[in-house]
């Protein structure tokens, strides 16, 4: 399976979570660093989720870029 990771560039840091897995999240001093722990994290929750007997959520998230003129 593929989810879909949001990644975001804060002032010191980089933050990631995964739209399909709410309350899935990372943060990490840089991008490297948080790509790691994201899928670190998405294991984690995954595995807790097979303990459970839960269902794994089936991603149907993308992410998509929109360009715009900033003068328009």
């Amino acid at each position: 399976m593929t989810y879909t990771v949001i990644y975001e560039k804060g002032p010191t840091s980089w933050g990631a979570y995964v739209p399909d897995l709410p309350g899935v999240i990372s943060v990490g001093d840089s991008r490297d660093e948080v790509e790691r722990l994201i899928q670190e994290a998405i294991w984690f929750h995954l595995d807790g989720l097979r303990e459970e007997g839960l269902a794994i959520p089936t991603p149907s998230s993308f992410a998509g870029a929109i360009e715009v003129d900033p003068a328009a």
